[in-house]
């Protein structure tokens, strides 16, 4: 590899993943922190388990559903614009989970919730094949795949002090909570549009040399695959789809089996209360002083 390669390559991981990886833990944050807020919600709204994990797996519903769509919608209008689209409408259905009300509400809001961020992880894959050469794209799709670790250590933290706002101004905590997280996505929103290049060849942050060979690099590639023609027959039909696909499923079963009733498990063996219960108890200690 030319040393303008090299040098091309090097900051462009500089550049992207560092961004998109901030964009992924918003993105996790935003999907999983239902775990939290059912220790408390569950018990206010009257939701039962069945209604609790109905709720929580709708979302990948319609997450499955429009992912294909969705990431052909990106690639018409650019992955760019249309990830800061996504983050829009995902972070006002998030932070709009503090309406909900009852088993029917809860299902809607999770449902669109889950359409409206159908299309963020394909179109940041998207995005990556536009200026990672496929020799580098798995080192990319890696590096941005530890974010979901990431979020984990960071969200739990943040969730929790959330939930601590309990009556505030007559909000429960996990309204809070639902609220507060999912601002930093509709923030982002036009940092995306602002900081992120379509494509190489306007990338002003490269010099003249890196961006021709960065742009003939990917056009190359480009102009090797573009005649691949692939059926939904054909994939399906695919012995590599399914021997990638069936580990990846169990996976993320058990991942997000944990993920969404972990919260409610470490409560139940710890015997210790939650937010709610604490503000709760210090109220009645402040009317008996009182």
């Amino acid at each position: 590899m030319t040393e303008i390669a090299t040098s091309a390559l090097r900051k462009v991981r500089w550049r992207l993943i560092p961004f998109l990886f901030l964009l992924y833990i918003v993105a996790y944050l935003d999907r999983v922190n239902v775990g939290f807020a059912a220790i408390d919600m569950n018990r206010d709204l009257g939701f039962s388990t069945a209604v609790y994990g109905l709720g929580s797996g709708i979302f990948f519903l319609s997450y499955t559903l429009l992912e294909i769509p969705s990431n052909l919608m990106g690639a018409r209008f650019g992955a760019r614009v249309w990830i800061a689209r996504i983050m829009v409408t995902w972070g006002v259905l998030s932070s709009a989970m503090v309406f909900v009300d009852s088993p029917a509400s809860f299902y809607v809001l999770r449902f669109l919730l889950g359409a409206a961020e159908a299309g963020f992880f394909p179109g940041v894959i998207l995005y990556l094949t536009l200026w990672f050469p496929q020799r580098e794209r798995a080192r990319a799709i890696a590096l941005l795949f530890t974010a979901t670790a990431m979020a984990g250590v960071i969200g739990a933290p943040i969730s929790s002090s959330l939930l601590s706002l309990d009556g505030a101004i007559g909000l429960r905590g996990w309204q809070w909570m639902f609220l507060i997280e999912g601002l930093p996505a509709i923030l982002l929103a036009p940092v995306v549009l602002l900081y992120m290049t379509e494509k190489p060849s306007d990338a002003k942050w490269l010099t003249a040399p890196e961006r021709d060979w960065l742009s003939r690099e990917m056009a190359a590639e480009q102009a090797d695959t573009g005649h691949a023609i692939v059926t939904l027959r054909g994939a399906l039909g695919s012995a590599r789809l399914w021997v990638v696909s069936l580990p990846y499923f169990c996976i993320v079963i058990a991942f997000y089996g944990i993920t969404f009733f972990l919260p409610q498990i470490l409560q139940s063996v710890s015997g210790f209360g939650s937010a709610s219960d604490h503000h709760q108890a210090n109220g009645r200690r402040d009317v008996r002083n009182g």
